[in-house]
């Protein structure tokens, strides 16, 4: 599995709704971008409670997707920029059934490993003045995915996201989403212990479905 990277995309917080600042409104960043264990150089989190941290280093939301939400929401202007759902990686061609919980890529010359699905949250609906998205990514499972970085270093439009490392592959982002946040099935809890002691997991989404089981 190898993907063009068409754009690398970041952006520092701004006033967002009321007293909240946000940086979802990611734009691709010049030339080559420093890929360090917190992010990317130049791109910012506001609300490090929910977002940020070496778990949530890169995120990646399909741009394939944005083919559905043109069917849902039609033309709107956002859908033209690679960052409209605040993805880092601006890249067609992968989904969430195609990654694995802790399947290995090389980013330009950064190793990444995929470590849990996103969550949905409010802000997309208030970025895109429009109700229901969350509802819509949490019955279809449209929903990206973060990386953490395992070896640090550059990259820039034009390089690849390349798989060099399998991971747990009957666990692939979709699965884990579906289990744990998905509407569009009856939560299997037998799916959700398992996922609680899935190695590669991110702790933060570890202890979320920690919770889940009254642990």
């Amino acid at each position: 599995m190898s993907c063009a990277v068409q754009a690398i995309c970041g952006a520092q917080a701004v006033s967002f709704r009321g007293d909240e600042r946000s940086a979802i409104g990611k734009h691709p960043l010049a030339g080559k971008v420093r890929v360090t264990r917190l992010g990317l150089e130049g791109d910012e989190q506001a609300d490090l409670a929910h977002h940020g941290g070496p778990d949530m280093a890169v995120h990646l939301y399909p741009l394939d997707h944005h083919a559905f939400w043109r069917e849902e929401l039609g033309d709107h202007p956002l859908l033209e920029t690679p960052g409209a759902f605040g993805s880092n990686l601006s890249v067609a061609g992968i989904a969430e059934e195609d990654v694995c919980l802790g399947d290995r890529f090389r980013l330009g010359t950064a190793l990444v490993e995929a470590c849990q699905p996103r969550k949905p949250c409010w802000k997309i609906e208030h970025r895109f003045e429009r109700k229901r998205m969350v509802k819509r990514i949490l019955q279809t499972g449209r929903c990206g995915w973060y990386y953490r970085v395992l070896e640090e270093g550059a990259v820039e439009a034009g390089d690849t996201l390349e798989l060099v490392e399998r991971g747990l592959t009957d666990w692939s982002m979709e699965r884990i989403f579906s289990a744990v946040w998905g509407t569009s099935q009856p939560r299997n809890m037998d799916n959700v212990r398992a996922i609680f002691e899935l190695g590669p997991l991110a702790e933060r989404m570890r202890a979320k479905v920690g919770e889940m089981l009254g642990n």
